[in-house]
């Protein structure tokens, strides 16, 4: 619901059942990655978002989906991460700072 709110994607939606957590007892045979493989394999998709929780979990599960999804020539995206609208960068973790300096944007006046 918090993307389709946002108005700014207009496609189709797998949604996984959560992310690997060996931790919690979550491997990959524990969500829907076989259904995505096999939707992206039958041809028609040129695009697959990755809209993952941030964290450990959810970069070990895009990476996962990554090797998995590669073989079938689709473009394989991730959401921006940074620092969020209105956070102070004194308490922004050091991941979450240099990937919003690596996906940093020009400076546009609307």
């Amino acid at each position: 619901m918090s993307i389709e709110n946002t108005e700014q994607f207009n496609g189709v939606y797998h949604v996984l059942g959560g992310i690997i957590s060996p931790m919690d007892g979550v491997g990959p045979d524990d969500l829907s990655i076989d259904h995505l493989v096999e939707r992206v394999s039958g041809g028609g998709i040129s695009e697959v978002i990755l809209a993952l929780s941030t964290g450990i979990e959810g970069e070990t599960t895009s990476f996962y989906l990554y090797r998995k999804l590669e073989p079938f020539n689709v473009q394989i995206t991730t959401i921006a991460r940074g620092v969020g609208f209105g956070d102070d960068l004194e308490y922004t973790d050091e991941l979450t700072l240099g990937r919003a300096i690596e996906n940093r944007q020009i400076f546009k006046v609307h």
